[in-house]
């Protein structure tokens, strides 16, 4: 079995440090990223299979950098999730708008993150 890798991207270290661990207790392996354009360098280095998205931060917007990674030449394959407190209808609209597949909100639990994983139309 291969393994699978999930880069989260997160401004805020305790949001990184607790989707790592809910993502690990589930058989993954991760990468973190603080900003946007630490998360292109990564995913063009090594491109990650699940991509959980901050939207808020500062620097290159969640938004940007999805648009961005969409760009690369494994962009279309990567399962992008907004990884955000914004939570009202339209934000959730703007998102999918946006290139994201599917928006996760915080605080997040272990049930919500493995419905949205299972949620993608080809298995990881």
């Amino acid at each position: 079995m291969t393994e699978r890798l999930a880069l989260i991207v997160d401004d805020h270290p305790t949001n990184r440090l607790l989707a790592a661990a809910l993502l690990k207790k589930l058989g993954w392996s991760t990468l973190e990223a603080d900003s946007g354009d630490a998360a292109l360098g990564l995913a063009r280095d090594t491109p990650p299979d699940l991509v959980m998205l901050d939207i808020s931060m500062p620097g290159l917007s969640g938004e940007a950098t999805c648009s961005q990674l969409r760009e690369l030449e494994n962009g279309a394959d990567m399962y992008i999730v907004a990884y955000t407190a914004h939570a009202f209808p339209e934000d959730k609209a703007r998102f999918l708008a946006a290139g994201f597949d599917n928006i996760l909100v915080k605080p997040i639990n272990r049930q919500r993150l493995e419905e949205v994983i299972s949620q993608r139309r080809s298995p990881i």
